[in-house]
């Protein structure tokens, strides 16, 4: 077995996290610690205590790969502080991930995958140690999918369903004590039988390797959903898809209202939408997606049924800066776009969310009289005891609410800002029909808000102020 530095005893680790909570005041570190496992019900990811964990991502692709120690110290810093819980990155990564060193001049592999570089992979330890120690999992995916199956990118094409098994042992059996979600495929879509067999043998040596005591998932490419080759193998724990970066307004809503309806009922994820600053369908004469495009595919999909949301920044997926290539246009320094918006937005759904059950929230469109269509589309979910409700407006046009799901006598009701975490009252209600409500503002692109309603009796604190300590 690959061995790897005994980790701090549990009283140590918990005493450094928490001196980092009070000095910096990181939100929800803490929820991250200890393994996660699927609820009773399969809908979301639990806490080995059983409380939710709210999957808050970030795609940071070329994090092994591109950023030394120090800058790999700021990012991790920086997501903590603004509520990731989920970093997402890859071993073998897309850059050329094979053949150009990490900034320590060691790359994966000696010859083929079942030859790992034990100096590469110490620099992959002190970066996973590091999210550890501010309370975040790394979604660890293996591999880039061009290297097994070369329908774009750099490639080589470099496994076999023997050395598959071998890599996936060695991964599995060296962070089987880490805090680390395996993500198998990497931006790829299983192209015949050999790549099928090739995923099944890593997800086997993984499972080996750390006993199936981590969950597993699987990326597929732009506009496809891991349920479509693997809903039923027994390492899939959970369902991810990729609603991409094509056009505006994608009602991803729909695939994730899809992956929640199927049997075997297994959580679901957006574990790609559209990215801050990436060009408009690689078009940037059609312009870039921006935070409010953020927003709008964060609360469609939860409100769908996800068991989280997965965030994405087209400059620091692939840590660009001046003097590399850029891909498909990157513009901003990825030092410069930590400080966009749409991080902190959608840390702020992150709190929403907690702040009420969030494990009895079911996704239900019946609460909202006119839903419309397209971009203006408004999304609800409701507690399934009765205890609130949820609907999200992208436009900030006024809709109606049918409260007579709510238990309790009367009804109170929040708007809450998000791209602020602000909530502000609106008031009090007895009566338990259809009630009109009208967004602050102007019904316009980036105008939009979340409406909460609770049964008044409940006594909840304002949307986002949590960690929310009832009953679940």
């Amino acid at each position: 077995m690959t061995t790897r530095p005994q980790h701090e005893t549990f009283p140590v680790r918990s005493l450094r996290l928490a001196l980092a909570l009070f000095c910096f005041g990181w939100m929800g570190a803490a929820q991250a610690q200890g393994t996660l496992a699927v609820s009773e019900d399969g809908r979301r990811i639990v806490t080995n205590e059983g409380e939710p964990f709210f999957w808050l991502g970030d795609t940071a692709w070329e994090l092994f790969h591109r950023l030394d120690r120090e800058e790999a110290d700021r990012y991790l810093e920086d997501r903590a502080r603004k509520g990731f819980n989920v970093i997402q990155a890859v071993v073998l990564a897309e850059l050329d991930g094979l053949h150009t060193p990490n900034p320590y001049g060691h790359t994966p592999l000696i010859d083929d995958p079942s030859r790992p570089d034990e100096a590469y992979f110490e620099h992959v330890d002190y970066i996973v140690d590091k999210a550890e120690a501010l309370g975040m999992f790394v979604g660890m995916l293996p591999t880039w999918g061009d290297k097994f199956n070369l329908m774009w990118g750099m490639g080589p094409e470099v496994f076999t369903p023997e050395n598959a098994r071998a890599y996936g042992t060695f991964l599995g059996e060296r962070y089987a004590d880490d805090p680390v979600i395996w993500i198998l495929g990497g931006d790829r879509i299983p192209g015949d039988d050999e790549d099928l067999a090739i995923i099944r043998a890593m997800a086997e040596g993984i499972a080996s390797g750390h006993g199936d005591s981590q969950l597993m998932t699987y990326h597929p490419s732009g506009g496809r959903q891991s349920w479509e080759w693997f809903h039923e193998d027994s390492w899939l724990d959970f369902n991810f898809y990729q609603s991409g970066h094509g056009e505006p307004d994608n009602p991803n809503y729909e695939v994730t209202a899809a992956g929640y309806d199927l049997e075997p009922v297994k959580p679901v994820l957006d574990g790609e939408p559209r990215y801050e600053d990436h060009p408009i369908n690689w078009d940037p004469e059609r312009g870039w997606y921006d935070a409010f495009d953020v927003r709008q595919a964060g609360y469609w999909s939860v409100l769908a049924g996800a068991a989280g949301h997965t965030y994405g920044n087209h400059n620091i997926w692939q840590m660009w800066e001046p003097g590399r290539k850029p891909i498909s246009s990157a513009r901003t320094p990825w030092s410069e776009a930590l400080t966009h918006p749409g991080a902190a937005h959608v840390g702020f759904m992150k709190e929403l969310f907690l702040s009420r059950p969030f494990l009895t929230l079911v996704p239900d469109q019946s609460v909202v009289a006119q839903t419309s269509d397209g971009a203006r589309h408004v999304r609800a979910a409701r507690d399934e005891q009765g205890r609130y409700l949820i609907a999200y407006t992208p436009y900030g046009w006024p809709f109606e609410v049918d409260l007579s799901g709510l238990s309790g006598a009367d009804a109170r009701a929040w708007w809450y800002d998000p791209r602020t975490g602000a909530a502000a009252k609106i008031g009090r209600f007895g009566e338990k029909g259809s009630v009109r409500f009208n967004p602050p503002g102007e019904g316009a692109r980036g105008n939009d808000w979340v409406l909460v309603v609770d049964d008044a009796s409940q006594d909840f604190p304002a949307p986002g102020d949590w960690p929310f300590d009832g009953a679940p």
